[in-house]
C-alpha cells in the first residue's frame, strides 16, 4: 500500500536529491497518510456512535 519504491528510486538517486530532501518527502508522505488515517477513524468513530446511540434509544422506549 505505501509507495516506498518512490524513497529509493533511481530518479531520486543521492545524485540527485539531497538527503534532507529525500527525508522532507518522506515525512510529507507520512503526515498525509496519518491524515487520511484520522480522517476515516473520525468517520468510524462517528459511525459507531451513532448506532450506539440508536440501540440506546431502543433500549430506552422499550423500558
Amino acid at each position: 500500500m505505501f509507495p516506498f519504491y518512490f524513497w529509493n528510486n533511481s530518479c531520486y538517486s543521492s545524485d540527485t536529491i539531497s538527503r534532507k530532501a529525500r527525508l522532507e518527502r518522506k515525512l510529507s508522505f507520512l503526515k498525509t497518510m496519518r491524515d487520511d488515517i484520522e480522517t476515516r477513524l473520525a468517520g468510524l468513530n462517528a459511525a459507531i456512535g451513532n448506532i450506539e446511540q440508536q440501540l440506546n434509544q431502543e433500549d430506552a422506549t422499550r423500558v
